[in-house]
């Protein structure tokens, strides 16, 4: 469809058209124009699998394949993982002749608590955006329109249809918008859709500043934005902010307001026709695309298989002393050993996320079927559920119901125990199931329900030989966790999460997963501890930039396991991290390459992660961060070389003064590691300024900012040296160098401004004109001369 031709149709279009074009006809529905030939586009929830609403009963769903969550699809920490989730998902799109997936979300995981944390990749915003981009390429390669949620901070489900975020702008480009932007300009998504919450005070729906001025004009996004679903508070604003599509159908009433708010002047028809543009172009390439091929037909089988193979690279080996893993496939010399299976999660499994993304399946592997089918004669398999078993298929709450298994059954427990302690290895099976954690509520703490908790701790007690596995969508406390042998975090795996499970245990695949999120010790250590506030209208950020792994590095607080931590069955070396050229300018590319060989007896693949360090920082930044990443699958023996390629996003900081990137010029540190607390290899890069950036000074910079600049430094040591006999100067001993290094360490955190304080006998006058001439030293200029005017 040409910009001629939608110059005519938008002409065509009457005023109340256009206002209905940007309106759902029902709840998943965009409004047609059929005069016009501009048809309804139907839209629906994901992000882990097709969940098609039928008619108008919001829990009466198609039958769809349910992939890994996010949470365990970033674990795999393989963008080609997630490209092939959104492929798969694209196609049962197709089939269904549904043109938009509302997927993937990305928001970053700021606490542990967040009830929507399993819908979320990670914690980390450069991790996030690599496997959203991939998704995104995946489920757009097959024709249907991939969707960015939620934008932005939506980080919370407590009172997230009206709360206020507030977040320093340092934060907000850093850490919460910068995974859209990675997404927005290297997967160039259909759709995206702004969030309930307010950013600082506006509504996302209404905010100009992210939906025009930087999801456009900086990141050059030429798609439409929607909102969530009941997420536009003044359809008018929204319009004039850069909101395209308002869903589900507020049935006319959003429409007769931006009617009304174009004839009273108070929104502008050129943002009425700019939303109506873009509206067009939308739907016709949605028909365009649906119509460009044929159907496919979907082989239930076939994609059943695709996510089991995805699965298996998304199960994380936190621990495996001993090793007690991979458990033996052939029988102990007095015949087949014993193995305990407890736990009601074993034959009751949680392999998906609660709410709008919950999936009707066709199927699902069931863990104690799969063990116990791959035991053989190797394993007499027995099973005790330990505590009772949970509806798992929960598709929305609005509060926490109870939990089943929050209570302590002593007799199931007392069975499991004996049935563990006849045994030779026990596996324990435990979780959160959707009554803890679901869309529409925050977990209220981090701790498995008490009667699973209970059930752990005596089953370990009884049994040496036990392995935990957790079926969850975010972290829990494990004050067990050095009584378990091994513990085997699956999250939510999928429809063939199990299977994959059962696999691994076995040996028959060696586990690949990584941590896309730090698990803390307890509650008490994590940075937003207080984050989810009982305050129901407004959120502080105080931690800053310090989310995640930024905060435990920052503050040296030991986790229980690491971001970007996870075992295999062998063992990998790292060598020779080399970088091609030892110093460049902050606008050419760092090249950088590192050797990895699988040193063990197994076939199996490791993550190498790069994070970048700058230690010399003179303004607050993280210790490190992961600014690139590759999945490596190595046979025993073999040894390949993994490149980088970092450009100046990667060493940039975000300047609130400047409102723009910089990079520091500096010595940086690369840091190959296999998590963030296990970095094998450093090296530096020297990274200089191109066009050099000079400081500006005035009479409230602090006196030891001033010092860090060789030019400046020495100005202020001319300056002091006429006062030391006439002012305080004189109390401090020392040459006019010395007694400037005294001045800075004493008086460092002050203002300029502060020497002239009463009583120090320095001209307030004096002090103005140094920081002229302290701007000019910064430059390279003179102008000694200027102080004694």
């Amino acid at each position: 469809m040409g910009e001629r031709d939608l110059d005519q149709i938008l002409q065509a279009l009457t005023l109340e058209e256009k206002a209905g074009l940007g309106s759902g006809l029902n709840d998943h529905f965009t409004k047609p124009v059929e005069r016009l030939g501009i048809g309804s586009i139907e839209v629906e929830d994901g992000p882990h699998g097709l969940r098609r609403q039928l008619g108008d009963d919001a829990l009466a769903r198609g039958q769809a394949t349910c992939f890994p969550a996010d949470v365990a699809t970033a674990s795999s920490w393989n963008p080609e993982v997630a490209r092939r989730v959104g492929q798969a998902i694209g196609r049962e799109c197709r089939a269904e002749g549904v043109s938009v997936i509302l997927g993937p979300a990305m928001n970053i995981k700021r606490t542990p608590l967040s009830g929507r944390n399993f819908e979320y990749f990670s914690e980390d915003p450069y991790l996030s955006g690599k496997m959203a981009a991939a998704y995104v390429r995946g489920v757009q390669g097959e024709g249907v329109g991939a969707c960015l949620k939620h934008f932005a901070a939506n980080n919370q489900e407590f009172s997230r249809m009206c709360v206020d975020a507030k977040i320093g702008q340092r934060a907000l480009r850093e850490i919460y918008l910068r995974g859209f932007e990675i997404a927005v300009r290297e997967a160039a998504p259909m759709t995206i859709m702004a969030a309930y919450n307010k950013i600082n005070g506006v509504y996302c729906t209404e905010n100009k500043q992210l939906l025009t001025d930087i999801l456009r004009g900086e990141w050059g996004f030429d798609g439409i934005v929607m909102s969530d679903w009941g997420a536009v508070n003044r359809r008018e604003s929204a319009v004039a902010a850069g909101l395209d599509l308002e869903m589900p159908s507020s049935y006319g009433y959003g429409d007769r307001r931006v009617v009304k708010a174009v004839k009273q002047g108070r929104l502008e028809q050129a943002d009425l026709d700019a939303a109506a543009r873009r509206m067009l172009k939308f739907v016709f390439a949605a028909q365009d695309a649906l119509a460009a091929s044929p159907k496919p037909v979907i082989d239930a089988d076939a994609q059943h298989g695709i996510a089991r193979q995805l699965a298996e690279e998304c199960v994380v080996l936190l621990q495996n002393r001993g090793p007690i893993l991979p458990l033996a496939t052939q029988a102990g010399p007095d015949g087949p050993r014993r193995l305990a299976i407890v736990g009601g999660l074993a034959k009751h499994p949680r392999y998906q996320g609660g709410g709008s993304s919950n999936v009707n399946v066709r199927r699902f592997d069931v863990p104690f079927d799969e063990i116990a089918g791959r035991a053989g004669g190797a394993w007499e398999v027995a099973y005790a559920p330990g505590y009772p078993a949970e509806d798992n298929d929960v598709f929305f709450s609005l509060e926490p119901p109870s939990s089943p298994s929050a209570r302590p059954d002593r007799q199931l427990i007392a069975d499991a125990v004996a049935r563990a302690e006849r045994a030779d290895v026990a596996i324990v099976f435990a979780g959160l199931p959707e009554t803890v954690e679901s869309e529409g509520f925050d977990r209220a703490d981090m701790r498995l329900p008490a009667g699973q908790e209970e059930l752990v701790t005596a089953v370990l007690k009884a049994q040496p030989n036990t392995i935990v596995v957790l079926n969850n969508g975010s972290p829990v406390e494990m004050p067990w966790a050095d009584q378990a042998k091994a513990i085997v975090e699956s999250y939510l795996g999928g429809q063939g999460g199990a299977f994959a499970l059962a696999r691994i245990l076995f040996g028959e695949v060696s586990p690949s997963g990584k941590l896309a999120e730090t698990i803390p010790r307890r509650l008490s250590d994590t940075p937003g501890v207080r984050a989810l506030s009982a305050d129901a209208r407004q959120t502080e950020y105080g931690e800053g930039i310090m989310v995640g792994y930024r905060y435990y590095d920052a503050k040296g607080v030991e986790p229980a396991f690491a971001f970007g931590h996870g075992l295999s069955y062998t063992t990998f070396e790292y060598s020779n991290l080399t970088i091609a050229r030892p110093a460049v300018f902050d606008d050419e590319t760092v090249e950088a390459t590192v050797d990895v060989a699988n040193t063990g007896g197994v076939a199996g693949a490791e993550v190498v992660q790069l994070y970048v360090s700058f230690p010399a920082a003179r303004v607050l930044r993280p210790k490190q961060e992961l600014k690139g990443f590759a999945k490596v699958f190595l046979e025993p023996g073999e040894t390949r070389t993994v490149a980088f390629s970092l450009g100046a996003d990667a060493f940039a900081r975000w300047d609130e003064t400047a409102e723009a990137w910089l990079v520091d010029a500096g010595d940086y540190e690369l840091r190959a590691a296999a998590s963030s607390r296990d970095i094998r290899l450093v090296a530096t890069v020297l990274v200089a300024n191109r066009q050099p950036r000079h400081p500006v000074f005035d009479l409230n910079t602090p006196i030891g900012e001033i010092a860090v600049h060789p030019g400046a430094r020495a100005m202020l040591v001319q300056f002091v040296k006429p006062f030391i006999k006439t002012s305080f100067l004189r109390q401090l001993p020392g040459t006019a160098e010395e007694i400037t290094d005294q001045l800075i360490t004493r008086f460092g955190d002050m203002p300029l401004r502060s020497l002239a304080l009463t009583g120090n006998q320095l001209p307030t006058k004096a002090i103005e004109r140094l920081t002229e001439v302290l701007n000019r030293a910064a430059r390279g200029k003179k102008g000694l001369g200027l102080l004694f005017k």
